[in-house]
């Protein structure tokens, strides 16, 4: 396993000076939250009850300060008019930002799960509708979900043709790069200051290109979503460092957006991973060893790179997507040996142990960016370290 530790200490930790609000008391420094994201999918909020969300919510919220939730248009609005049945979404998304998690909207605009109800309508109606389904999304969750991916498997989508649907219509009626701009240009204007990626699974150089392209055209992308799905086997630090080359030419940050890998049987390799049905594919306990061991280093590698700037695991939980053993916790909600020592790494190794100081000059302190406490006098203030503002006067 190759070893990042340095490269994390150069890119991540960083020389903070803190002036204290009652120079000469004691002080005791503790970290909260990082800015760096670490996250999952956390769709299991919208479908479990009772016991089982409970134990959900208590592990999500111990790991990470990011998810991401589902907004797949055939199933947010199985029936035309009827969007999120149950406010199941927004239920959520409002446990979510209470608890602090930076949220996602996955995705806006996808040729997949896709509402089959557009089929009835001509390609410019459902261009109109496409476009009020965005705005309508966008606005609600406005100050809650203000990170999305605004449309999903651009390089696919005119060439998808496992079955008809109306967002590989409209890819192939406007073209697939205008399609992405007014995708983009909708959000824009019901939240100009949004946070918005494109995102695909085809890190090949056709996603370099479109993006290119888009860049050149004016597109406002923020971050560029990166999946890996590794069910056919641990791709490795050679890999995942090609893809932190090539995408890094942009100078935007990186988002791995999706990414699994797996405590059980590998699978074989297919065109497509949908075509694998296993009706069992259970966790091992060898298997959760080597998924300890590969996790640890691919989010090392990635937390070493500067513009990395969110690491989210797909499926928390084992059996969702194609039944697969990808989470870090069992399908009872137990935790897998990469549960356990991403936490170690996550809030322990890459977290600012607290510390206490006499309170005489200036504090000096070498952290991680992200969201701070300080105690003295009995009176506790909140802060945020940022590298760009090296200076911190606490008030």
């Amino acid at each position: 396993m190759t070893d990042f530790s340095s490269q994390i200490k150069e890119n991540r930790f960083h020389r903070f000076t803190v002036q204290s609000p009652m120079p000469g008391k004691e002080i005791t420094i503790r970290q909260t939250a990082h800015s760096f994201l670490f996250g999952s999918n956390i769709f299991g909020l919208t479908r479990k009850k009772g016991l089982g969300l409970a134990t959900y919510k208590k592990r999500v919220k111990e790991i990470w300060n990011a998810g991401t939730l589902p907004f797949y248009w055939g199933r947010y609005e199985p029936e035309e008019g009827n969007p999120d049945p149950g406010n199941r979404v927004y239920d959520a998304a409002l446990w979510a930002q209470k608890e602090g998690i930076r949220l996602k909207g996955h995705p806006l605009c996808w040729h997949t799960v896709c509402a089959d109800w557009l089929l009835k309508y001509d390609n410019d109606t459902i261009f109109k509708m496409q476009m009020d389904r965005i705005r309508r999304e966008v606005s609600r969750y406005k100050g809650i979900i203000d990170m999305w991916d605004v449309i999903n498997e651009v390089v696919i989508m005119p060439v998808f043709n496992k079955y008809d649907n109306a967002v590989t219509r409209l890819a192939n009626h406007i073209g697939a790069t205008n399609l992405v701009l007014e995708c983009f240009k909708a959000v824009r204007e019901v939240n100009p200051d949004a946070y918005l990626l494109i995102n695909d699974f085809d890190l090949s150089p056709a996603y370099e290109k479109l993006i290119a392209e888009l860049l050149d055209k004016g597109c406002t992308i923020d971050a560029i979503g990166l999946q890996t799905h590794q069910h056919e086997g641990y791709r490795g630090a050679d890999t995942v460092a090609d893809y932190l080359e090539r995408f890094s030419k942009f100078k935007l940050p990186l988002h791995f957006t999706e990414n699994t890998i797996l405590s059980g049987d590998i699978a074989p390799k297919v065109d497509d991973l949908n075509d694998i049905h296993k009706k069992s594919w259970p966790s091992t306990k060898d298997g959760e060893a080597r998924q300890k061991e590969q996790a640890e280093e691919f989010y090392s590698q990635l937390y070493a790179h500067p513009l990395v700037e969110a690491i989210i695991w797909w499926d928390i939980e084992d059996g969702n997507w194609l039944n697969a053993p990808a989470g870090i916790l069992r399908k009872n909600l137990s935790k897998k040996p990469s549960y356990k020592r991403l936490l170690e790494l996550i809030k322990g190794e890459w977290w600012f142990k607290e510390q206490t100081f006499g309170g005489n000059g200036p504090i000096e302190i070498t952290a991680p960016e992200g969201r701070y406490e300080a105690t003295v006098a009995g009176k506790t203030y909140t802060f945020t370290l940022d590298a760009s503002r090296p200076n911190v006067s606490i008030v």
